[in-house]
């Protein structure tokens, strides 16, 4: 297509611009319509083809565009007398129907940000005209800080359930601690003792669980305590009268079958003598002031020897009856002879002969000790009346 067939541009005010003119050049005075021809774009703006043109170029016109008065065909220098402004070429629909589209968008999202209502707390937000409010944000925080905590408590009542679980199996099955309370156990055991019990040494029975229930009689797994052992046991005469709260550390002197006696502060076992060796004169404080007393090394018919403690002659179970010990029952006494109430006295405020059922376990060792007058809201004395000689200490 020449020059001369496309439309005129024409301003905003509706004139036609204006071209400065220019000189024609040799080719185009001696081609004329042939040098326009072959510079057209491919299409026309009303989509005639392109070989068309140059058809009609070549007859001597050139195509007319709809509506536009045809023009006089170019002859020599006359061709480009007015010169007017080639129209960029016009871009494929598609793009332009997309950037029309994303730019109706953006100028949506722009009156919509300007424009947007401020909405209340109260979740009067539509969720397509603006974002999340942020009050569902807080409540959306809130809610996983709730569960977390949640989560967490679950988490402490786990932690102590399975630790409380794991000390109720290690109480029953494997060890208890006691703490001795009393002189009668002297000088072997001292009042503040603090002492580890093994359950397995003698099997088990229904005073092996805390509080006694009971769920079965007799023992399981039971092996017979030796003589010389130092066991704690349910006081018998607790039987009966509801749970057995009491327990009792005594060794165990007499086994099922044996006779005991004491015969003038001396001990017999089935008709023999114990023997005792004297070792030291000592004095024991007591309530009422220094007290003397002599520690006897004491041999068993077994071998075993341990430490005793005598006041001398005279006490009130120095000398008592013989003693037969039934099948499946145990007789104890405490080392302190003359301060102990155990199976030489056979009252209903004695202990009396003890079954194998009251049987706990076996004191194993002394963990650590305090002196009478600690106390656990007295912070001071856990170091004034500690016991440190007798951390530790074995007492098979």
């Amino acid at each position: 297509m020449s020059d001369a067939d496309k439309p005129h541009e024409h301003d905003e005010t509706g004139h036609e611009p204006h071209a400065e003119p220019h000189p024609a050049t040799e080719a185009e005075s001696a081609g004329g319509g042939e040098a326009n021809a072959q510079v057209e774009p491919e299409g026309h703006a009303d989509g005639a083809p392109a070989a068309d043109a140059s058809a009609d170029a070549e007859a001597g016109g050139a195509p007319t565009h709809e509506g536009a008065e045809p023009a006089p065909a170019a002859t020599g220098a006359t061709a480009h007398d007015e010169a007017v402004h080639h129209p960029e070429p016009t871009p494929p629909a598609e793009p332009l129907a997309a950037a029309a589209v994303a730019g109706a968008a953006a100028a949506s999202a722009g009156r919509v940000d300007a424009a947007s209502p401020i909405w209340s707390d109260q979740g009067d937000a539509p969720d397509h005209a603006t974002p999340t409010p942020i009050y569902k944000e807080r409540k959306a925080k809130k809610d996983r800080k709730s569960g977390g905590s949640g989560n967490e408590f679950a988490e402490i009542l786990k932690t102590v359930f399975f630790a409380l679980l794991i000390a109720v199996v290690l109480r029953v099955v494997l060890f208890q601690p006691f703490t001795i309370p009393s002189a009668s156990m002297e000088p072997n055991l001292y009042e503040g003792d603090y002492i580890v019990v093994s359950k397995w040494s003698y099997g088990y029975s229904k005073h092996a669980i805390p509080f006694s229930p009971p769920i079965f009689e007799g023992r399981l797994f039971n092996k017979a305590p030796e003589r010389g052992d130092i066991a704690v046991f349910k006081l018998p005469r607790d039987a009966g009268t509801g749970p057995n709260k009491v327990d009792y550390i005594k060794r165990v002197i007499g086994l099922p079958g044996d006779r005991v006696q004491m015969i003038d502060g001396t001990l017999h076992i089935n008709g023999e003598p114990v023997r005792d060796v004297v070792l030291d004169a000592t004095e024991v404080g007591e309530t009422f002031g220094a007290r003397p007393a002599t520690q006897l090394r004491e041999t068993l018919p077994n071998g075993r020897t341990f430490t005793i403690q005598d006041f001398g002659p005279g006490g009130m179970l120095d000398s008592t009856p013989e003693f037969q010990v039934p099948e499946g029952h145990y007789f104890m006494m405490g080392d302190n002879r003359d301060n102990s109430v155990d199976s030489r006295d056979q009252s209903s405020q004695g202990v009396g002969l003890v079954p194998e059922e009251n049987l706990i376990g076996k004191a194993e060792i002394i963990l650590f000790s305090w002196s009478p007058g600690a106390s656990l809201f007295n912070p001071v004395s856990w170091f004034s009346k500690v016991r440190p000689s007798r951390f530790f200490t074995d007492l098979d």
